[in-house]
């Protein structure tokens, strides 16, 4: 399965265009632009599944630092600060990784 089998190549361009620059990532802006908050329950757990690269069942810091490479191998990785507030937004359970159920309340944000 690929990104663009749920979201659209135009979103995730234009979702990429706009964190270019190191420390300007905003996951809420990100998932508007690049059209996932307006997706269902699967089509999220579908996208949480790409983005968890070792399958743990968890998005761990070193995955969400290349967040953005999942959506575009050219996109930046983010920055140690940008990485850390995503994290402690997505963590609510304080484990240090985001679950599934931790990512859709962060996408519905």
């Amino acid at each position: 399965m690929a990104m663009t089998d749920i979201l659209s190549a135009q979103d995730i361009e234009a979702a990429l265009s706009s964190c270019k620059a190191a420390d300007s990532f905003n996951y809420k802006s990100f998932f508007s632009k690049v059209g996932l908050k307006g997706k269902s329950t699967d089509q999220v757990k579908k996208i949480f599944g790409i983005l968890d690269q070792d399958k743990s069942g968890f998005i761990e810091e070193d995955e969400l630092q290349l967040f953005l490479q999942n959506f575009s191998s050219s996109a930046r990785a983010l920055t140690t600060a940008e990485t850390k507030a995503f994290m402690a937004a997505g963590d609510t359970d304080g484990d240090g990784k985001i679950g599934v159920d931790e990512f859709q309340a962060l996408v519905k944000a």
